[in-house]
């Protein structure tokens, strides 16, 4: 993409209403516009970033098992209330008549939905285990959306529903997605630590939310530093193997990692107190295990093997898909802008053109942009006529990882300089070889 063809209506000054860095870097970064409150529109450079986190939740999904579906964001309120939880869930639920005068909503998970097409297709235990996914629009009636797509009204989850025989079936599908979000996590740059959680209006006992840790987080955190440093890393892991995945749970759950709403301080009393940490937390996925609740409520049962009817045993698991930019951008940024780990970056590098209008420049860029386009690599072409420390100041706001500064000078001598925006730390080489070690790093970030 050419910057000169791009819509990237950034900002220079902050808007008022953005109390947190996520949401005023969102905004100055031109990645999205509100249309009400709580409520954004996701202009081109933030549409990117949300379809590769979007992308790798896929994947990760896929990965273990989980087959993806669509279902809609309207729902019947019948089937709330044959679950028992319309007139329980409050007013976060946004409540619609249609012309019919039937009672529908808009829906702020899928619980019910998923059951009512679970108990119209499956009958046999023969059919289990099964995991259903989707990443969909929410809608929550937040009474003070605030802090941007951190906490907004409107915002795109991933929510899976496991149906099983048992409960230990049950229990190694919730393994199975602890395993599967660390994965998920760890590829967009991010310690996301499972915490003991509340289970709040889904339901059950057995939940673990996933934190980052930031000075923005809503939920008061309390832990073991050892948590920290833990590492998925590339291993391998058989997700039908009940005992892999329990090993990976036990790892990244025995020790001490719990958000306020859960917090017993006679047992954090037992972390040495040299490893105890208080800090704050954004939430970015949980998962639960119900058990029977909405099976026993809507008649989700199967035949087991000798033909008695049972209610099959459920759990769903959520990632703020949305909600998740934010919190990249609150974990990695700085005084300029946002810094893009490269599992996640709307375009893999910048090419900076110094001196837009010189023959020799104008052929470098092109030749730069050409050669990585063929390589499967998407870069952003700064060719607007614009001064070199504004196009700087654009490229550290909008935080891509690497950046191509071309310019006479450099040319002379048969280099370009090639500046990490993590590090700062740049160096001059030719171009072929700047090349080639953006799409060695990509490559490697990519296995």
């Amino acid at each position: 993409m050419r910057l000169s063809r791009y819509f990237l209506p950034v900002l220079k000054e902050t808007p008022a209403e953005a109390q947190i860095v996520s949401h005023r870097l969102m905004l100055r970064a031109g990645m999205i516009k509100q249309a009400s409150a709580g409520i954004y529109s996701w202009l081109p450079l933030g549409y990117k970033v949300l379809r590769n986190i979007e992308n790798i939740v896929h994947e990760e999904q896929i990965r273990a098992g989980h087959i993806p579906m669509l279902m809609p964001t309207l729902q019947s309120a019948d089937l709330w209330r044959e679950s028992g939880r319309y007139d329980d869930y409050g007013q976060e639920m946004l409540r619609i008549t249609d012309r019919h005068g039937r009672d529908m909503l808009y829906g702020p998970t899928n619980e019910e939905l998923i059951t009512d097409i679970f108990r119209s297709h499956v009958g046999s235990y023969k059919d289990l285990p099964l995991t259903l996914y989707h990443i969909q629009w929410k809608f929550r009636d937040e009474i003070r959306p605030r802090f941007g797509v951190m906490r907004g009204r409107e915002f795109l989850m991933k929510d899976g529903y496991n149906f099983d025989l048992t409960k230990e079936d049950a229990l190694h599908a919730y393994n199975r997605h602890l395993v599967s979000y660390l994965r998920t996590y760890e590829r967009m740059g991010l310690q996301a630590i499972p915490m003991r959680a509340d289970s709040g209006p889904i339901g059950g006992d057995d939940t673990h939310e996933f934190l980052v840790l930031a000075e923005t987080g809503e939920s008061e955190v309390f832990y073991d530093s050892q948590i920290t440093d833990l590492k998925f890393g590339d291993r391998q892991i058989d997700y039908d193997s009940v005992e892999a995945c329990q090993a990976v749970l036990e790892e990244f759950t025995s020790r001490y990692a719990r958000t306020d709403e859960t917090h017993d301080e006679a047992e954090f009393a037992k972390v040495p107190e040299e490893r105890r940490r208080t800090a704050r937390g954004i939430e970015v996925g949980q998962i639960f295990y119900f058990g029977t609740k909405y099976s026993d409520a809507m008649g989700a049962t199967v035949a087991d093997s000798e033909g008695n009817k049972v209610p099959v045993h459920m759990g769903s698991h959520g990632i703020g898909v949305s909600r998740l930019l934010g919190a990249i951008i609150e974990a990695s940024h700085d005084d300029n802008g946002i810094i893009w780990p490269e599992g996640v970056t709307p375009f893999h590098c910048g090419i900076v053109n110094l001196k837009q209008g010189d023959e020799e420049a104008d052929a470098a860029c092109d030749a730069l942009y050409n050669s990585l386009t063929a390589l499967g690599l998407e870069p952003l072409y700064d060719d607007r006529n614009e001064r070199a420390g504004g196009k700087f100041a654009t490229m550290d706001l909008i935080g891509l990882p690497w950046r191509i500064t071309v310019g006479p000078r450099g040319l002379k001598n048969g280099v370009v300089e090639l500046t990490s925006r993590r590090t700062g730390e740049s160096e001059e080489l030719p171009p072929e070889q700047a090349i080639a070690r953006i799409a060695t790093i990509y490559r490697k970030a990519s296995d």
